[in-house]
């Protein structure tokens, strides 16, 4: 799907302003109500919007232990392992991969008593050949799309 320079505003607002209502955004960019509806319905339905709730932290939740968990599977059943990972409300992403094991997980707990715990059974998921712990210490870089909304709309920009 091609993104062109107001697909991109419109995107820097979202991210920006998150609670900005659509009449406010289409005043900020100039444009019609209309015409940023339109846009909005589109970038949703090609799939570029994929969510509009907020952003919440494991952390304020009462669990900042931010842990990856490499998963190894054995083969043929990365699908059933996959679908009992969704079952385990400690995980809060999942990825299939390659290089070292099959699936990587993002895990919050309480502490590590409690990431020892959601390990444990994630071991004696039917399928799971074993597991690898990488603790996150700190995070670097946040969660982030605005650079690369950016990037795509510098791009868009010089094709015209």
């Amino acid at each position: 799907m091609a993104v062109d320079e107001l697909d991109t505003r419109i995107l820097r607002l979202l991210i920006e302003q998150p609670r900005t209502s659509v009449r406010e955004y289409a005043r900020i960019l100039g444009i019609a109500r209309g015409t940023l509806q339109a846009r909005l319905d589109r970038l949703e339905r090609e799939g570029v919007i994929t969510g509009t709730g907020p952003q919440l932290s494991p952390a304020a939740l009462g669990h900042p232990v931010l842990a990856f968990v490499h998963i190894e599977v054995t083969q043929g059943h990365l699908d059933e392992v996959g679908d009992a990972l969704a079952a385990v409300p400690e995980i809060i992403e999942a990825f299939s991969i390659t290089g070292g094991g099959d699936l990587l997980t993002r895990v919050a707990a309480r502490d590590n008593a409690h990431l020892e715990d959601v390990i444990q059974r994630l071991i004696q998921l039917p399928g799971v050949v074993r597991t690898r712990t990488e603790m996150a210490l700190r995070e670097r870089v946040p969660h982030r799309l605005l650079p690369l909304v950016e990037s795509v709309g510098r791009a868009a920009a010089k094709q015209r």
